[in-house]
């Protein structure tokens, strides 16, 4: 087995949404539930021996996003969501950090602000849990509240969402669509950019417009990460990335990480669950040539859209590693795209040393023997 540490899920948000509804996270986390993709049992049965835990602020008023009816052609053009405001956001952020330290405390994963704490999860066989704000809603435009949050654990975060802020601006859910569809950074935008280069956090250029891709690509002295986004040349949808972007996040020593949800899977762009491993393992190949092995990893948004049945949830991840195996790749190739690529990336961004790679794989193989256990 290959433990997997993967870059994007939004289980806090299904995790706070229980929590709405009076029933219990942490226990539904710990014991395990049928609702959604992540709890521990299914993590240690899949072998996802952690991830960026999303902090995303819901639309008071639409709660999830729901698709625009395809066309008679396929084609949809989902509007953005409107923007929202930063009180109710950093209120809403507040609840998701708190369920966080909760299930910490309660043993059900650790919270990992360095490369180091995530090698000794994966050895103590812990989930571990990095925090990611997807949409920066909960920061002011001075960004007096980033040294908070920072403290409180972020260590990795994503200026917008797929909704405009004053940070910059988000691309919608439609296909087929150029990513080029708004402005991009606005100065505020810019500022945080260079704040999380000086305070060591991973900038995360997914949902974000291809002018404000660029506007980071300039201003950023990380490498340049799409937590979960894929191949534009495949599937065309305005979420993914065009083969220009590519060539400068391999130009940048970055990484992509491959989203499970259909829509951005699939050559049509459709909401379907029967979609294939082979649109999966296509745009892993896809991804590989254009960004090399070394630069592609796993962003399976899991709980934060459909994913294909033959993974269905976090208890399947490692279908898709057998999938990808079954397409010839190795072992040593398979440990970089399960974990080694963000344990590489997430070092460099928090001003970390890199590891020596036998070492950081050799840990990942001790956390296989601790997950094959159960």
């Amino acid at each position: 087995m290959q433990a997997v540490f993967d870059g994007h899920n939004d289980v806090l948000l299904r995790l706070w949404e229980s929590r709405n509804k009076g029933e219990d996270p942490v226990k539904e986390f710990i014991e395990g539930t049928d609702q959604g993709h992540i709890d521990l049992p299914r993590s240690r049965k899949g072998g996802l021996a952690g991830g960026l835990c999303a902090i995303y602020i819901p639309n008071p008023a639409t709660g999830e996003t729901i698709f625009d009816e395809p066309d008679s052609n396929g084609h949809y053009d989902t509007p953005l969501a409107e923007p929202i405001d930063r009180t109710y956001s950093f209120d809403i952020a507040s609840e998701f950090i708190d369920i966080a330290y909760k299930l910490e405390r309660a043993g059900g994963w650790k919270i990992c602000r360095t490369g180091q704490d995530i090698d000794n999860a994966l050895v103590d066989g812990d989930f571990a849990a990095v925090l990611h704000m997807e949409g920066c809603e909960a920061l002011d435009k001075d960004l007096k509240a980033l040294e908070l949050f920072y403290q409180a654990g972020l260590r990795s975060l994503g200026p917008v969402w797929s909704r405009h802020n004053i940070f910059g601006h988000g691309v919608p859910f439609s296909y087929p669509m150029s990513p080029d569809t708004a402005p991009g950074l606005t100065d505020a935008g810019r500022e945080l950019i260079k704040a999380c280069n000086s305070l060591g956090i991973l900038i995360d250029l997914s949902h974000i417009t291809e002018k404000g891709f660029w506007h980071a690509a300039k201003l950023s002295n990380q490498p340049l990460i799409c937590s979960h986004s894929n191949a534009h040349a495949l599937t065309p949808v305005a979420r993914n990335l065009t083969d220009k972007q590519l060539d400068a996040i391999a130009e940048s020593n970055g990484l992509v990480g491959l989203n499970y949800v259909t829509t951005m899977l699939r050559a049509d762009g459709q909401v379907n669950t029967a979609t294939p491993f082979s649109d999966m393992v296509r745009h892993i190949d896809y991804l590989v040539g254009k960004v090399g092995i070394d630069g592609v990893a796993l962003g399976s948004d899991y709980d934060g859209g459909p994913i294909p049945d033959g993974i269905k949830d976090a208890a399947g991840t490692q279908n898709l590693v057998q999938a990808l195996r079954e397409a010839g790749y190795g072992e040593d190739d398979l440990a970089k795209i399960c974990r080694d690529n963000w344990l590489r990336v997430l070092r460099s961004a928090w001003h970390e040393k890199h590891e020596n790679k036998q070492l950081t794989t050799n840990v990942g193989l001790l956390a296989e023997s601790r997950h094959s256990d159960i």
